[in-house]
């Protein structure tokens, strides 16, 4: 799938933005380009956008105000030489010492002593906010931040002169995963420089990341080398070291980036300003790549993803072209390109009158505006009006951080008419990671509904503007490699700073669920830590988004996932074992998971136009896979070679969800027990028991029919017809899979009830497993381990299938629920801490439903069973009567009740589930 790929959200986990980290660029002042009146009135929007106290909403949600972007405002405000404009946001850093809520962890969980936990990036910025302020830097928020700042540069060691995140305490330094980026390592020199501290091992790794033809990269990198840390520093202890911008090319490590380039530019500025040697050379190379790499509109773009020259690049690159000097003509030509961009009273009778000062993101986005309204671009209009404010303005970092600002131009006069809400069909706008990536990347609107501009005396504030959710960027590591088969060990990277969370997390569902959205890194995928690298776990992430699916309240998580795996790089490394295969291979379990979550995503709506011929291309790849038996088989020298009860289901759901899963189903009821279980691998035949969690995965597919189209999930049907054409007597001679509305009676109306196209073996399967299932389960909802104690992931297992079965699991998900850690995680022990591929397979146990029967699912349950306690009598006789035969007494008494069922189902209890929200396994 080739949707919106951008270099949005990056390797940290992502909510604040990386464009936040990177504003800190001003170069010195150029007078003769500088338009200083152009800055002042945009200072001026900057300051409207601010909440009272300083702050500003993040657009992507959660508590925190998006503290990296109030940084970006106050330095264009100091730059245009209108600090007092700012002064609130310098007030809730210092004085009310909010400050640490943005370098450290606590603002995310608070009195915790999780301000132990140090964002190296984060810290750099707010040094520089302290001096550009004029704040005391060693007290700033109640932290010296000069100590701070160099205390996040490594000393020794593979990231020796890297600013980096890391821990004071010890016992958490496995949480934290070092993704500092450039922008980071670019202020804390800029940081330092400022204080007249100039610090040489950050300095060097600096400019090991500029490539021999003068730009940047922005990201560190990691190649394979035959040396040792004992021969170099810089190798790590798998056999991996990290590169310098020239040996990451041939690795596809060290694409150009713009904004990377610009600000590392300005870092070596203001380094040799404060003195540092040796620095001409570099500098006069980035100003050469500069230079022959302007647009010929006068614009710059960022990197990989930001082809489109924009504000936030141009902003950045003009300021520091401007501080270097020799390049009038670029900086001319780029103060152009940002004035094209900007709302100025000429624009007195159009939509964005009220908006004077304010910079679209590219001169495109502005004329779109001027016919519709900014309406829900608003954030990606204030992030690229900060950045871009610093072009206008021409202050270098240096001189910034000194307090060196230029005296001129006028201050703007109030717009005539305050900004008021526009009606459009805009997508919300693209926002990028702190510490990650510079640019913000929007859309343009091709269509719209314009209300008529009218004259208000009231201000309309950032949070009363519409927004409509549009997807974000796909995260860069789209495509990354997976971990490494059959190797060591691995720890989850958790994201430094976690996505925010759409809901309130009032309920145990709710809870869980924010922990889940929360360790998406880049807010769209899993990582795991190995041999001091990190990998994409696809298929935890996949296994996460269905989690989310039954918890619910995590839209915005499921539908970023769901882009992520569905990329074609992801698919190639997820399903097709890319870069480890050396040949053609496709993988079953995930190609069936991954068509099942693009058909999710298609009955969301808005899904990318791609979607449908990247879900025909999974279920051509799956079909080929399998055997005549109805087994599939993956092909590849990493492929997985077992026939688990579990990878059938998912291949089954995903054929029956392509109205083709007769052989698959065929192939597992073939396997069933004699006491109505499933055995943990299908190549196991004649068992007489099988295994719990086998089973419950097993009823899911075997009460699975193709969600029809226009028939909501957990609607009762009461008007199915019955069909009086012969029962089939094999799963394999089903013409079809049914239906979840159509019903009828074997044998003839006088028999029991089933399904058209349904089996008895396929019935009497059914209502044996869940027997199976209801058998072993307490009173309070759970399956017990060997000590007596509940064992959650079994219990939330077999919950999904008793559910799934249209049974009553509400007892399961209270006692889960209860389980759960203060963060919303489930611990893998009980004294142990939250973990997370505990906390996925539990998802649908503590949710109390399954995704199966989510009104957008595409498979839905056919049978609604009732509870076992509805039946009190005779059900050892009523299983006789229903003509099930060979029923052990091992599930006898618990499944006598479902048997009942059977006999009397009739055409009144085909549905589907009830899909209010209550908990991955299919």
């Amino acid at each position: 799938m080739t949707g919106a790929l951008s270099k949005g959200l990056r390797r940290v986990a992502a909510v604040v933005a990386v464009a936040a980290l990177v504003t800190a660029g001003v170069a010195t002042v150029a007078a003769a380009d500088a338009d200083r009146t152009a800055a002042k009135s945009n200072s001026h929007w900057l300051a409207r956008q601010l909440a009272a106290d300083g702050t500003i909403e993040n657009p992507l949600g959660g508590s925190l105000p998006d503290h990296g972007l109030m940084i970006d405002i106050l330095l264009a405000g100091y730059a245009s030489g209108n600090g007092a404009l700012v002064e609130p946001i310098v007030t809730y850093l210092d004085d009310e010492k909010f400050a640490n809520d943005y370098f450290t962890w606590d603002g995310l969980l608070p009195d915790m002593g999780y301000d132990a936990i140090i964002r190296g990036g984060q810290t750099a910025k707010t040094l520089v906010a302290a001096e550009v302020s004029g704040r005391n830097p060693r007290d700033f928020g109640g932290y010296d931040m000069v100590a701070e700042t160099k205390a996040s540069i490594a000393r020794s060691g593979p990231h020796k002169g890297r600013i980096s995140d890391y821990s004071k305490n010890p016992e958490w330094s496995e949480m934290v995963s070092n993704e500092a980026n450039m922008f980071g390592q670019s202020l804390g020199v800029i940081g330092l420089a400022g204080v007249g501290e100039n610090d040489q091992l950050a300095i060097d790794r600096l400019l090991t990341q500029q490539c021999s033809d003068g730009y940047f990269r922005i990201f560190f990198g990691v190649i394979p080398t035959a040396q040792t840390p004992e021969q170099d520093e810089d190798v790590l202890p798998n056999g991996y070291k990290f590169s310098t911008c020239d040996e990451g090319e041939p690795y596809d490590q060290s694409s150009p980036d713009g904004d990377t380039t610009g600000l590392a530019l300005s870092a070596l500025l203001a380094a040799r300003h404060a003195g540092a040697p040796d620095l001409d050379d570099p500098i006069e190379r980035a100003v050469a790549w500069l230079k022959q790499n302007q647009a010929s509109s006068g614009g710059w773009s960022g990197g990989v993803g930001t082809e489109t020259p924009n504000a936030n690049s141009t902003g950045l690159i003009t300021q520091a072209l401007a501080d270097a000097g020799g390049a009038d003509a670029e900086v001319a030509k780029g103060v152009r390109f940002l004035k094209s961009a900007q709302v100025t009273a000429a624009d007195k009778d159009t939509p964005i009158a009220g908006e004077l000062g304010g910079i679209a993101y590219t001169p495109a986005g502005y004329d779109s505006a001027r016919r519709n309204g900014i309406g829900s671009d608003l954030p990606t209009w204030i992030r690229a009006s900060a950045q871009a404010s610093l072009g206008l303005s021409q202050v270098g970092f240096y001189d910034l951080t000194k307090g060196n600002i230029p005296d001129g131009g006028e201050e703007p006069t109030s717009p005539s008419t305050t900004p008021t809400p526009t009606s459009t069909t805009t997508p919300a706008p693209t926002t990028t990671p702190d510490v990650t990536t510079p640019n913000v990347t929007t859309t343009e609107q091709t269509t719209s509904t314009t209300v008529a501009p009218e004259t208000r005396t009231e201000t309309v504030t950032a949070a009363q503007r519409p927004r409509t959710r549009t997807p974000r960027p796909v995260s860069s590591r789209a495509g990354a490699q997976a971990p490494p088969p059959a190797t060591a060990p691995r720890t989850d990277v958790i994201p430094v700073v976690p996505p925010p969370v759409e809901t309130p997390a009032s309920t145990p569902a709710a809870k869980l669920a924010a922990f889940l959205a929360g360790r998406l890194v880049d807010g769209d995928h899993i990582e795991v830590n190995q041999d001091g690298r990190s990998f994409v776990d696809y298929d935890a992430t996949a296994d996460l988004v269905f989690g989310l699916r039954a918890l619910g309240g995590q839209d915005d998580a499921v539908q970023q996932a769901t882009l992520f795996l569905l990329n074609a790089d992801s698919v190639k490394a997820y399903a097709h074992g890319a870069p480890y295969e050396k040949a053609d291979a496709a993988y079953a379990e995930p190609l069936a998971k991954l068509q099942l979550l693009g058909r999710f995503l298609k009955a969301d709506g808005g899904a990318p136009a791609d979607v449908d011929k990247t879900v025909s291309d999974l279920a051509i790849s799956l079909n080929a896979l399998r055997e005549p038996d109805g087994t599939y088989v993956d092909t590849g020298a990493q492929g997985d070679a077992s026939q688990s009860t579990e990878r059938h289901v998912w291949v089954t759901l995903a054929a029956i969800a392509d109205n083709d899963g007769t052989a698959a189903l065929g192939a597992l009821l073939g396997r069933q027990c004699r006491d109505g279980t499933f055995p943990v691998d299908l190549s196991i035949q004649g068992c007489g028991s099988g295994d719990l969690a086998a089973t419950a995965k097993a009823v899911v597919a075997l009460n699975a029919a193709p969600h029809k189209a226009g028939t909501p999930n957990g609607t009762e049907s009461t008007s199915a017809e019955p069909s009086t054409s012969p029962e089939s007597t094999s799963p394999e001679s089903t013409p079809s899979e049914p239906s979840s509305s159509s019903v009828a009676p074997a044998g003839g109306a006088k028999g029991p009830a089933i399904p058209t196209g349904w089996s008895t073996k396929r019935l009497d399967g059914l209502v044996a497993a869940a027997g199976a299932l209801n058998a072993k389960v307490t009173p309070e909802g759970v399956v017990l381990d060997g000590n007596a104690g509940t064992d959650t992931v079994l219990s939330a297992v077999v919950a999904s299938g008793r559910q799934a079965a249209g049974l009553d699991v509400k007892s399961t998900a209270a006692t889960l629920g209860s389980l759960l850690h203060p963060d919303g995680g489930m611990p893998k022990l009980p004294d142990g801490e939250s973990e997370l591929v505990t906390s996925i397979a539990v998802a649908q146990g503590v949710a109390g439903t399954s995704w199966v029967g989510l009104d957008t699912a595409p498979i839905a349950p056919v049978l609604r069973l009732p509870t076992v306690a509805s039946v009190k009598t005779d059900t050892a006789e009523r299983a006789r009567a229903a003509g099930v035969a060979n029923t052990t007494a091992v599930w006898v008494v618990g499944i006598g009740a479902l048997l009942l069922v059977a006999a009397i189902v009739g055409s009144r209890q085909i549905t589907r589930r009830n899909t209010t929200r209550k908990a991955v396994s299919p």
